[in-house]
C-alpha cells in the first residue's frame, strides 16, 4: 500500500530527491531479493538431498534441468504480458481496470498451463534421450520431468500470483511465502527422497518416515511445496489485495468507475498481453532451447562434467538471483511511473536498479569466487564433481557484474512494455556468440571451456543492454493507460 500511495504523489509532479528514489529501490528490492534466494535456497536443497544419493542422481536432474528452466521461463514470460498491465492500470489509479487483468490472467494463462502440461507430458518419455542421456541418469531423468510436466499448471499459479501481487506494489507477501516454501520443500524432500530414518537434534531422536523415491521424491517434493504456495498467494491477490480484491465491499475494493468489471476475456487486454509477452515467450524458447543445446554440448564429457555442470549452475544461482529480485523492482516502479505519466522517473528508476543489480551480483560473485570450493562439497560428496564444478565455477563469475546489467535493465525495459528489442538482442548474443563459441571451447577445454564461452557472451549482452538503456529510446513508448 505504501507503494501505492508514493505513486500518487509521484503522479501529481513531485519530484523526489535521489536518495528518497535510491530508498524506494532498496525498499521493494530487498523483498524480491530474498525472494529470489528462497528460491536458489530451494534449489540448493534439491541438489544437496540429491546430491547425496550419488553422481548419477544429481546427473538425472541436471540432464533434465534446462527443459524445466524453459517450461518455467514459458510460464513466467507469459504473465509478464499481465502483470505489466496491471502495474501501469494501479499506476494510474485504474483498479477496476487492473482487476479485470488480473481475472483474464487466470483464465487465459491457467488454459496456457494446461496446454504446456499435454505437451511436456508427451515427449518426457523421449526428452533425457534426445538430449544424449543414457542407462540410470536418463531413466530418472524421465521420471523427474514427468512429475514436473504435470505440476505446471502449480508452477503457472504461483507465478500469476507472484506477479499481480509484485506490480500491484506488494512485494512482501510473495517473499514471505517464498521463504516458506524452502521449508516446505525440506520437509516433503525428507518423507520422499529418503527411507525411513531417525535424526538425532540437540539430543532428540527424532524418527521420519519415508518413501525412498530418490529422484522422484525430489519432483514430488518441489512440485507439492509449488502448488501449496500458489493457491496461497492467489488467495492473498484475489481477497486479501486492497487493489487487486476480487471480493468485499466498493470501499474495500478501491472501487473507482474507469471500468466495469467482468470475467470476460477482452480482446483488447489479451492482445496487448501478446504484444508484451510473445517476444520473451520466444526469447525463453530459443534462448532455453540453448540451454538445452548447451546441455547436450555436455552431456558428451560423461557424468563427472554433467553432474559438475548442474551443481556449478545452481551454486551461480545466488550470484544472479539477487539481480532476477532487483530486476522485479524495476519492472514495477518503470511500469507505475509510465502510469503515471512520469518518464523522468521511470528513466532514474531504470537508472538506479541497473546500478544497483550490477553493484550487488558483483560482490556476490566475489564472495562466491573465494567459496566454491566449500559450496560445490555441500552440494555433492563427489570429490572429482565438486573440483570440476567449483573450477567451472569460477571461470564464469567474471561476467557477473555486466549479467546484472542485462537481467535488471531488461526488467526496466519490461515495465516500459519495450520487450521486441531486448528479446533479440538476448537471442542474438546466445545464439551467436555462447553456442558456437561452446561448441569450440568444449572440445579444446572440457567443460571449463563451455563456462569461459559463457561469460564471454555475457560480458557482450550486458554492454549493449546498457547502451539501450542509457539512450533512452524506450522512453518514447506509448503507456498502455493511454493508448
Amino acid at each position: 500500500m505504501a507503494m501505492q500511495l508514493d505513486m500518487e504523489q509521484l503522479a501529481q509532479g513531485e519530484s523526489p530527491s535521489r536518495r528518497e528514489l535510491a530508498k524506494l529501490v532498496f525498499s521493494l528490492s530487498l523483498p524480491t531479493i530474498l525472494a529470489e534466494f528462497a528460491v536458489i535456497a530451494m534449489e540448493y536443497i534439491d541438489a544437496a538431498m540429491v546430491g547425496s544419493l550419488g553422481a548419477e542422481a544429481t546427473a538425472a536432474i541436471g540432464l533434465v534441468a534446462s527443459s524445466t528452466w524453459l517450461v518455467g521461463g514459458l510460464c513466467a514470460a507469459s504473465s509478464v504480458g499481465f502483470s505489466v498491465q496491471i502495474a501501469q492500470h494501479v499506476g494510474a489509479g485504474e483498479y477496476c481496470r487492473a482487476r479485470n487483468v488480473l481475472r483474464q490472467s487466470i483464465i487465459v494463462l491457467m488454459a496456457f498451463s494446461v496446454l504446456l502440461t499435454i505437451i511436456t507430458v508427451a515427449i518426457s518419455s523421449s526428452l533425457p534421450y534426445w538430449l544424449g542421456g543414457e542407462g540410470t541418469p536418463a531413466e530418472e531423468g524421465v521420471l523427474y520431468f514427468l512429475v514436473f510436466s504435470i505440476a505446471t499448471p502449480a508452477l503457472m499459479l504461483e507465478r500469476i500470483g507472484v506477479g499481480a501481487l509484485q506490480c500491484a506494489g506488494d512485494m512482501r507477501t510473495p517473499s514471505v511465502w517464498s521463504a516458506l516454501a524452502c521449508l516446505l520443500d525440506v520437509l516433503f524432500n525428507l518423507v520422499l527422497i529418503f527411507p525411513s530414518t531417525t535424526y538425532e537434534i540437540f539430543g532428540l531422536h527424532i524418527f521420519v518416515p519415508g518413501c525412498d523415491l530418490g529422484v522422484l521424491g525430489a519432483a514430488l517434493g518441489t512440485s507439492a511445496a509449488e502448488l501449496f504456495v500458489g493457491v496461497v498467494l492467489m488467495w492473498f491477490a484475489c481477497v486479501k489485495s486492497p487493489m487487486l480484491r476480487l471480493v468485499g465491499t466498493p470501499e474495500e475494493r478501491f472501487l473507482t468507475n474507469d471500468a466495469q468489471e467482468c470475467w470476460h476475456v477482452e480482446s483488447r487486454c489479451c492482445k496487448i498481453a501478446l504484444k508484451i509477452a510473445s517476444p520473451i515467450m520466444f526469447e525463453r524458447v530459443v534462448m532455453n532451447g540453448a540451454q538445452v543445446v548447451q546441455t547436450a554440448i555436455v552431456a558428451p564429457l560423461k557424468t563427472t562434467a554433467l553432474a559438475a555442470n548442474s551443481l556449478a549452475i545452481t551454486a551461480e544461482g545466488l550470484c544472479y538471483m539477487p539481480g532476477y529480485g532487483i530486476a522485479t523492482a524495476a519492472t514495477t516502479l518503470v511500469g507505475q511511473s509510465f502510469g503515471a505519466g512520469r518518464r523522468d522517473l521511470a528513466k532514474q528508476f531504470a537508472n538506479l536498479t541497473t546500478v544497483f543489480g550490477m553493484v550487488i551480483m558483483g560482490v556476490t560473485a566475489l564472495i562466491m569466487f573465494f567459496a566454491a570450493p566449500f559450496v560445490m562439497s555441500l552440494l555433492t560428496p563427489v570429490v572429482a564433481v565438486q573440483e570440476l564444478g567449483a573450477l567451472s565455477l569460477r571461470a564464469g563469475l567474471i561476467a557477473e557484474p555486466l549479467f546484472g546489467a542485462s537481467i535488471v535493465a531488461a526488467g526496466a525495459l519490461r515495465g516500459a512494455g519495450d520487450t521486441l528489442i531486448p528479446s533479440i538482442m538476448n537471442l542474438i548474443c546466445m545464439w551467436g556468440i555462447r553456442i558456437p563459441l561452446a561448441i569450440f571451447m568444449a572440445g579444446a577445454y572440457g567443460l571449463v571451456g563451455v563456462w569461459v564461452a559463457m561469460a564471454i557472451e555475457l560480458c557482450v549482452r550486458g554492454t549493449i543492454f546498457l547502451i539501450r538503456l542509457l539512450r533512452g529510446t524506450w522512453l518514447k513508448r506509448t503507456s498502455i493507460t493511454q493508448a
